[in-house]
């Protein structure tokens, strides 16, 4: 729940510890543009967020939430959306045969799935990339978000609805 607050890849929310609370925000430096630009990614703190880094900052730990191995996180997301019955189903396509498969949500959710969420999530209420990246760490004019932002249809219904 935390990382589709933040928006962030797994391996920088996995670096994530106190000091990167900075203001009601967390900011970093995305790992993989370390080397590269540096620039530092500022996410303002839901109430959700916060909820959740409390949960956890009471205990004077210096991780900012405590993890699991990647695959392990992988494994208990699909568990959980399994168990919680969310099973809408998704098209994707099967990259050995080149065809579109149909799976339950749960079997193909990952880590990635909350980066994913945050960007559509944001897009949905707000179509402003810049906005949008500045908090993901993308580069303006990214092709990289344009696959994260979907255009879903509560978008494209009004628009439609010049033909009423």
């Amino acid at each position: 729940m935390l990382q589709s607050n933040l928006g962030m890849r797994v391996g920088d929310f996995y670096r994530l510890t106190s000091a990167n609370l900075v203001n009601g925000a967390i900011e970093y430096i995305p790992g993989k543009t370390l080397h590269d630009s540096g620039e530092v990614v500022r996410v303002p703190l839901t109430d959700r967020a916060k909820e959740i880094i409390n949960r956890y900052s009471a205990n004077g730990s210096i991780v900012l939430v405590p993890f699991i191995c990647e695959q392990k996180y992988n494994a208990a997301i699909k568990e959980m959306l399994k168990l919680a019955g969310i099973d809408r189903i998704v098209t994707t396509l099967n990259p050995k045969t080149r065809q579109e498969e149909k799976h339950p949500i749960w079997e193909k959710a990952s880590t990635h799935m909350a980066r994913r969420n945050f960007i559509g999530n944001l897009y949905a209420k707000v179509q402003d990339p810049s906005l949008i990246s500045s908090m993901t760490g993308h580069k303006p004019g990214s092709r990289a978000f344009e696959r994260y932002r979907a255009i879903h249809d509560d978008i494209k219904k009004p628009i439609l609805e010049i033909f009423n």
